[in-house]
């Protein structure tokens, strides 16, 4: 079936122009602009007037819980809440039970996307003290990256031992994917705080214990190991103004260290803590306003490359709790989209921007076949998004089954209106298409 969405605004390579797009079967077949018509007639035409046609965004970070911790969610429940939030493709962390640390584990995670992914998927390989001989045995062309933990975090999969670290460095052989964080710092200060002020610490506190310092002191060792080694190093969740100057803001392709930021650290600071407490409580930790500032700045200029969510659902009850009881970690795939397209509305980003760093970077950046752009030929995951549609984030509409988020009672301006993935209309006004499954990527490497 050919289906036309026409007068409607496409984003797409620093442009916004007026056309339409054409979907045949899984791809798309004509890009028209202006008055300019299709080729031949479609059975299906959507009246995209006054919204705007987007890239699927492509989310290089999600915790999605399957297997061993699916009372907090799944592979189903999360790839259909990046289907309302405009997520065609995602790629999902090793920390789950079992942790995917060897070649069945991760062999079984793509056999459970298959049959219950609503969108596209890829899973990380993650590094361990004394996994690293395994690489070799890895698919570069199907797995999306080694997650390495030079952090204590959920999951316990820190990696301390010095040739551990060494040959995870030396026997990768696809992108290393960082969360930077020094485990004595966060050990310390932890102890200096609660010596202080009991175990009883509020979660204010947590910036503190897991501080600027201790994301600072391993980042620039990691930054070291992948120079020495000339490895491609992409930094999770980069959250301080003083790791930026690790960073370089060249082009992504001429430079071996590149970053990501988290719609949480681009939204909320430390501020935020006296009202929303727990539930922005992450790893690492949202820090200061002009921390936060900083990192607005750098997407802009280029210093951090792509936006990834670092999608964490837990259970409220989970949550309860201070800076040292409380877990880490936020859901947020559904309003991702929402939350930057907010920052076009507040004049920090252009739309343009925010496709570039959610759509087009992941895909440049991780060699995705045919994705990540509207270009003709390429598999049809588009997001039709409509402005000056205010809407209110409740529990009612949160997908997820924790049933909560940071952004529960705001509104949002932008509006998730469709969502195609391979071409099949996979969420319309509310509704997922429980009928459509996605595919895994596929990496030109």
């Amino acid at each position: 079936m050919r289906t036309q969405i026409s007068n409607v605004t496409i984003v797409n390579e620093g442009e916004s122009l007026v056309g339409s797009v054409v979907i045949n079967a899984t791809k798309i077949v004509e890009i028209c602009f202006g008055d300019a018509m299709p080729s031949r007639k479609c059975d299906e035409v959507i009246d995209g007037t006054g919204m705007y046609l987007l890239p699927g965004v492509i989310d290089d970070h999600v915790h999605f819980r399957e297997p061993g911790l699916t009372h907090k969610a799944t592979i189903m429940s999360e790839s259909r809440a990046a289907a309302a939030g405009g997520v065609t493709s995602f790629m999902e962390m090793p920390n789950t039970t079992p942790a995917t640390t060897t070649l069945p584990a991760l062999h079984d995670k793509f056999s459970r996307a298959a049959k219950e992914s609503r969108v596209n998927y890829s899973f990380y390989f993650g590094a361990t003290n004394k996994n690293s001989h395994l690489f070799e045995k890895l698919n570069p062309r199907r797995v999306c990256g080694i997650k390495l933990f030079m952090g204590s975090s959920t999951g316990n999969m820190l990696v301390d031992d010095g040739d551990g670290l060494k040959d995870v460095f030396v026997r990768a052989n696809m992108p290393i994917a960082v969360h930077c964080e020094d485990t004595a710092i966060i050990t310390a200060n932890a102890a200096k705080y609660r010596k202080k002020y009991g175990d009883d610490l509020d979660v204010s506190y947590h910036p503190l214990i897991r501080s600027e310092e201790a994301c600072y002191k391993s980042l620039k060792k990691a930054v070291q190991l992948a120079r020495k080694y000339r490895k491609q190093l992409h930094v999770m969740h980069i959250s301080t103004a003083r790791e930026l100057s690790l960073l370089s803001n060249k082009s992504m392709c001429k430079k071996n260290v590149t970053a990501e930021v988290t719609p949480a650290h681009l939204t909320f600071c430390d501020e935020d803590y006296a009202t929303l407490g727990a539930r922005i409580k992450c790893n690492p930790a949202i820090k200061t306003k002009a921390d936060r500032d900083a990192l607005r700045i750098a997407l802009r200029d280029g210093k951090i490359d792509i936006v990834g969510t670092d999608h964490a659902p837990h259970l409220l009850s989970e949550k309860e709790g201070g800076a040292l009881k409380a877990t880490s970690g936020m859901p947020s795939i559904q309003f991702s989209l929402s939350a930057m397209l907010r920052m076009v509305d507040e004049h920090i980003f252009t739309i343009e921007q925010v496709v570039q760093k959610m759509c087009h970077a992941p895909a440049e950046y991780f060699k995705i076949d045919k994705r990540g752009f509207i270009r003709k030929g390429y598999y049809a995951d588009l997001v039709l998004v409509a402005p000056n549609a205010p809407w209110q984030v409740t529990k009612d509409n949160i997908l997820s089954p924790c049933k909560w988020s940071p952004f529960e009672g705001e509104t949002f301006n932008w509006k998730v209106c469709r969502t195609w993935v391979n071409g099949q209309c996979v969420y319309c006004d509310g509704v997922v298409n429980d009928k459509v499954r996605g595919r895994a990527l596929k990496f030109q490497r």
